[in-house]
């Protein structure tokens, strides 16, 4: 397993056009804020000879463990302070019957992780200190998405039909032990879904609306929808220190909205393609976008600044900071090349790691 060497549709990437300048106050000379060197940093992609693309990558909450999806029917979680060779990963396996896409982990407990699979309509639910599947739930919908409550007891799921839905964990009836009930009656329509930090709304997008709908939790009434996206908005972030919303879509465009007034305070426009994934640093000072671009962007979150535009080996469908590090994580697949297999890839840009 090595580190792949720069290929022509690297050097082809874009160069990132940098903004005019922004207020003397918001720049991090002003805020006596040191800025990584992110140009010292290179890539490093991490291969597994495999005609299927890795879908989703997803760190626990101590940012010890990185759990890697979407190559068969297994999850792998790595240890990258330890080792990222394919071969010294943790499999769960036994849980689903095909493709894996998509895998979350409890904001709350640093060993517990879900993973969802829209072929075999299965959302399973893994301790990372066993092998052995801790639940299994089948579901009448293909799950695209999966986001828990910042509780860790309440999940999420979007289906392929853009429709959430929800599961909560606890007793019901004469149930003697705590465990995932799905609730499939009450519905509301997204693309993707995730709670607000307080747990009391849930801010949804749709692939094919402008708006970015916030509605309470759980009566699901409408409390915010700004207009965000000309031509559908299909990603979203919040600002860990609770400032902003970021909204991407298919106008490649990411908006940064005022989440006490829901005005949108700052236009990225960096990107040359369509948003895929956004993420915020552990500190909210920095943005990554993954597009349909085969990069990844690195933008200052107070100016909208582009600080770095990360190689990558093909569009990425996910990008997510560490928790505490300046560090990302993202995936995809590459293609075959002369005397190169295709191989499902795991990438890692950024110190400490």
């Amino acid at each position: 397993m090595s580190t792949a060497p720069n290929t022509k549709e690297e050097d082809e990437i874009p160069t990132l056009e940098r903004p005019p300048s922004p207020p003397l106050h918001t720049t991090f000379t002003a805020r006596g804020f040191h800025i990584p060197t992110f140009s010292a940093f290179r890539p490093r992609d991490f291969r597994m000879p495999s005609p299927v693309a890795m879908t989703h990558v997803a760190w626990s909450c101590d940012g010890k463990k990185l759990a890697a999806v979407g190559i068969d029917k297994v999850a792998r979680v790595f240890q990258p302070e330890k080792s990222m060779e394919m071969r010294s990963a943790a499999t769960f396996a036994g849980g689903h019957s095909d493709d894996v896409d998509y895998v979350t982990w409890n904001p709350t407990h640093p060993e517990l992780f879900c993973t969802s699979s829209q072929k075999d309509r299965r959302v399973v639910f893994w301790d990372a200190r066993q092998s052995r599947l801790t639940q299994q739930c089948a579901v009448k919908v293909s799950p695209v998405q999966t986001s828990y409550s910042p509780d860790g007891r309440v999940l999420l799921y979007v289906s392929s039909g853009h429709q959430v839905f929800s599961m909560t964990y606890g007793k019901e009836g004469d149930d003697p032990k705590q465990q995932w009930h799905i609730h499939d009656k009450d519905v509301v329509m997204g693309s993707t879904a995730m709670f607000n930090y307080a747990g009391d709304a849930i801010i949804l997008t749709h692939h094919s609306e402008h708006t970015i709908r916030i509605v309470d939790y759980p009566t699901l009434t409408t409390r915010e929808s700004p207009a965000a996206h000309v031509g559908g908005c299909v990603a979203v972030a919040l600002d860990p220190r609770g400032r902003y919303l970021a909204s991407g879509g298919h106008d490649s465009i990411v908006n940064l909205f005022d989440v006490s007034e829901w005005i949108c305070c700052r236009t990225i426009t960096a990107c040359d393609n369509a948003i895929n994934s956004l993420s915020f640093s552990h500190d909210g000072e920095f943005i990554a976008i993954a597009n349909t671009g085969s990069y990844i962007d690195i933008c200052a979150t107070e100016t909208g600044t582009p600080l770095s535009r990360v190689p990558a080996v093909s569009p990425s469908p996910v990008v997510t900071w560490h928790p505490s590090k300046y560090a990302i994580a993202y995936c995809g697949a590459s293609k075959y090349r002369e005397g190169m297999s295709p191989a499902a890839v795991v990438s890692l840009f950024g110190p400490g790691i």
